[in-house]
């Protein structure tokens, strides 16, 4: 289990540590408890959080034995952010996101063998705890002068907002859970993000002033961030989410498939299962032909496949290929083309009319005289079929689903048109 040290440093997933040699010494000993937590804040897990569930199945295939922590205590009061304060959801909310987490963690994890996986809520332990009992018991251990140090809590305090006590204890509660589950499953190893260091290392003080004679390890992922500045796992629509409803698999295959050149390397160590000689050789392919782009295909591919399936990762696949005119637009089914085309350019209308007139409205050309000349140019296509004639009207027949056209210019440039009866 020591490998898997030098195997996270190498994918770049180890960025802090609380005594690496006491570490590795430990996963010698072995066997290994660890856990992750994640607070049920919104109705899915986004790509953000994929690193950590991705990091804790790495982590279980090397041996160790991992609990997932799906905070229904701690998501209804939510870590704080550097920013301002969270609104606060209803506890039947809180609970059925608890639900909508657990189903989107567990697939990634083995409940099977000697390290089988166990799914842990930390509401199990605080609701039935009175205010008195959690001061005395919990925050009795805890310096304000060091909770006032966390990066977040120190930006707010700056700020002209503040921050309340209900967020400020935040960190109390995520320490709380690492004892609990220390004393319940001998559970000696916290994983996180870098950006919650400080609640990571809050749980392991909390051990040592109540267990001192405890052995406990806590160990971070880097903070990820875009090459242009930008945070990971966010676009103009918002956050890349793991729930096919909230984010397509189409758009999710997009994402990755759209990672620049200059984060593809970066994204491919942390994520992929590839082994590193597999994973060398498509840097090597990014940097000798960026504009194939085998390393984005790579990833896209192996991570829809992990989080939506095989079926799924096949239809998208299917539908980027048939909208560039590599396969049949017909044979794509009505949710998947629909998912497709919600990520193009597009327009509404009542009825059809000229091929000229629908590409001037969604915006392919400039004007119908630019659309006329597109035809004359050979460079129209309506459903993948080239328009010959500058009068040209689909029919109702060409409607696919009785509902679209995907209509192309030149090689690249695609758009949509809806028709929808007023």
């Amino acid at each position: 289990m020591t490998d898997i040290v030098d195997e996270l440093k190498w994918r770049g997933l180890f960025a802090l540590s609380t005594d690496e040699n006491a570490l590795r010494k430990a996963l010698a000993d072995g066997p290994v408890t660890f856990y992750c937590g994640f607070d049920p804040t919104a109705a899915s897990l986004h790509v953000g959080h994929l690193v950590q569930v991705l990091t804790m199945r790495r982590l279980q295939q090397a041996g160790l034995r991992p609990l997932a922590l799906v905070g229904g205590a701690t998501g209804q009061i939510g870590d704080p952010r550097p920013t301002a304060e969270r609104t606060l959801n209803d506890p039947e909310t809180v609970a059925n996101w608890v639900g909508r987490l657990r189903s989107q963690i567990e697939p990634f994890l083995s409940f099977e063998g000697e390290n089988a996986a166990v799914m842990v809520n930390n509401l199990d332990w605080t609701a039935g705890l009175s205010a008195i009992e959690f001061l005395r018991d919990i925050g009795k251990h805890f310096r304000v002068n060091k909770m006032l140090t966390k990066d977040s809590v120190a930006r707010r305090l700056e700020s002209q907002e503040g921050i309340s006590y209900t967020e400020f204890s935040y960190q109390l509660l995520q320490g709380m859970d690492f004892l609990e589950l220390y004393r319940r499953y001998g559970c000696t190893l916290q994983q996180g993000g870098s950006d919650q260091w400080g609640n990571l290392t809050a749980g392991l003080d909390l051990i040592h002033r109540l267990e001192p004679d405890a052995e406990a390890h806590c160990i971070a992922t880097p903070l990820m961030v875009k090459a242009d500045g930008t945070k990971f796992g966010k676009t103009e629509g918002g956050a890349i989410w793991l729930d096919p409803e909230m984010t397509t698999p189409y758009a999710f295959y997009q994402f990755w498939l759209n990672v620049d050149d200059r984060d593809v390397s970066t994204y491919m160590r942390i994520l992929s299962f590839k082994s590193q000689a597999e994973l060398e050789e498509l840097e090597k392919l990014t940097e000798e032909r960026p504009q194939a782009r085998a390393a984005q295909r790579a990833l896209a591919e192996e991570l829809t496949t992990l989080v939506h399936g095989a079926g799924q990762t096949a239809a998208v696949i299917a539908a980027s290929r048939a909208l560039f005119g590599q396969g049949e637009l017909a044979e794509l089914d009505a949710a998947t083309l629909s998912a497709a085309l919600s990520e193009l350019p597009r327009v509404r209308v009542s009825s059809l009319g000229p091929v000229v007139d629908l590409f001037a409205e969604v915006g392919l050309v400039a004007s119908k005289s630019a659309a006329r000349r597109a035809v004359k140019e050979g460079g129209a296509y309506v459903n993948n079929v080239k328009v010959s004639s500058e009068d040209a009207v689909p029919a109702a027949e060409d409607l696919l689903h009785g509902r679209w056209l995907v209509l192309r210019r030149g090689k690249k440039s695609l758009a949509a048109v809806e028709v929808a009866p007023s």
